[in-house]
């Protein structure tokens, strides 16, 4: 197929409909309302509704000011219910796509997205799938469903998959990322390119949904099995004697053919640990194995019981006490998704240390039965653990007040490169 279609939708201000309003589609609704689209947000958490219907934000990404101003819009409006997206030009699906305890893809919300579409689906409409899944989700899954509405996908409506680039706390504009759409006929991919181009300044055709569904899987595959290597090395390092920061600056300033990455306490979020899996369960399925992705998680799994290790090998006695500095998986975020901080926390609760923890962005949290709140990060608090560790380096801490107190730090972020002090220990 043509993977460069000369002419898109004449549409000049659709009216899109972000089905789920989390870290993805919320920022997503928001860039469509910032070209001037209208934009009909559905969500069935109706905490997430009722927040935003009061011009609250429950997203670090979204400042305060912005939900009031969307909240106030006559261009915005958000429900519990589907209805609204009948009067829609294009849907978007951004619902969680999670594993289930075997380790399986769990499509139970993108399929009941897309029954819900279903029963509202008008014709000429555009759906999209943006949740990260396998290859096949989109053509053997969604079109299935959407056709029992008796309208053809490619025909009566459109249907295409272009993989969410979200990536929380990040600086870039999300209209400069560049958007993947694939789809799997000539009309739907047109339509979708011209949705997106309401608002992506750079807009990637690609021939299939399975070829869209697969990048997404592909760019975060990628990053997992090189961090895990990062952290495999990182324990040989130790043993070794010889700092991997330095090798990896060092390596760094080769100007062709290596990419630094960098080790940590783990491998967090809702798309790096994650996405991997559903391609090494969709490898198996067809006969295959992917042998690095099954090292990469071994390695990931085993990085909390290595820190917890590494953080009781620093303190007094086994019953030591632990000040855990950040719970989120990455830097000036809330969100606490497949975050290894709490794992390590587990650990150390589970071998009897007294675990405190100072996290800007999550106030309280319940670990093992066990409710924790968040310490304010002082001189008292400080000297008071044996041992304070460096899990999440967000930018509002003072590093300086935990260095010039703390018994001993655990660093496993990297936050004192060049400091040279007996107390401080790199991961």
């Amino acid at each position: 197929m043509n993977q460069e279609p000369s002419s898109t939708t004449d549409l000049s201000r659709p009216h899109i409909c972000i089905v789920g309003l989390g870290f993805v589609g919320l920022p997503l609704a928001i860039e469509f309302w910032r070209s001037g689209c209208s934009v009909t947000g559905v969500d069935v958490d109706a905490r997430k509704i009722d927040l935003l219907q009061r011009g609250v934000s429950y997203l670090v990404d979204v400042p305060a000011a912005l939900a009031a101003e969307l909240a106030a819009s006559n261009r915005f409006s958000c429900s519990t219910k589907f209805d609204g997206m009948e009067r829609a030009d294009a849907i978007l699906i951004c619902v969680p796509t999670p594993l289930n305890e075997a380790d399986e893809p769990d499509l139970s919300f993108v399929l009941g997205a897309a029954r819900e579409i279903s029963q509202h689906l008008q014709p000429g409409q555009v759906i999209v799938l943006e949740s990260s899944t396998f290859p096949g989700t989109t053509a053997d899954y969604v079109v299935p469903i959407l056709e029992q509405s008796a309208w053809k996908a490619g025909k009566d409506f459109y249907v295409a998959y272009s993989p969410e680039r979200i990536n929380p706390g990040e600086t870039i504009p999300l209209s400069k990322i560049p958007k993947v759409v694939g789809a799997d006929d000539e009309n739907s991919l047109r339509h979708a390119i011209g949705i997106y181009q309401q608002v992506f300044q750079t807009v990637v055709p690609v021939s299939s949904t399975r070829v869209a569904e697969l990048t997404k899987l592909l760019e975060n595959t990628q990053r997992f099995i090189n961090i895990s290597m990062m952290n495999e090395l990182v324990v040989a390092c130790e043993k070794w004697g010889i700092s991997l920061w330095e090798a990896i600056e060092a390596a760094a300033t080769k100007p062709y053919g290596f990419t630094p990455y960098h080790p940590g306490p783990g491998i967090g979020g809702h798309c790096i640990p994650i996405d991997p899996l559903y391609l090494q369960w969709f490898a198996r399925t067809r006969g295959e194995s992917l042998s690095f992705i099954a090292v990469a998680e071994e390695v990931n799994k085993s990085m909390p019981p290595y820190i917890s290790d590494r953080i009781q090998g620093l303190l007094p006695n086994p019953q030591g006490k632990a000040l855990l500095i950040g719970l989120t998986y990455k830097r000036d975020v809330n969100d606490m998704r497949e975050s290894p901080a709490i794992p390590v926390m587990e650990h150390l609760l589970e071998r009897g240390v007294t675990v405190t923890y100072h996290d800007p962005f999550i106030d309280h949290i319940t670990v093992l039965g066990r409710p924790l709140q968040s310490v304010p990060l002082t001189e008292a608090s400080v000297k008071n653990a044996d041992v304070v560790v460096i899990l999440t380096d967000h930018s509002s801490v003072d590093y300086d007040l935990v260095l010039e107190h703390a018994a001993s730090i655990l660093d496993t972020r990297h936050v004192y490169k060049g400091v040279t002090n007996p107390n401080v220990t790199a991961l």
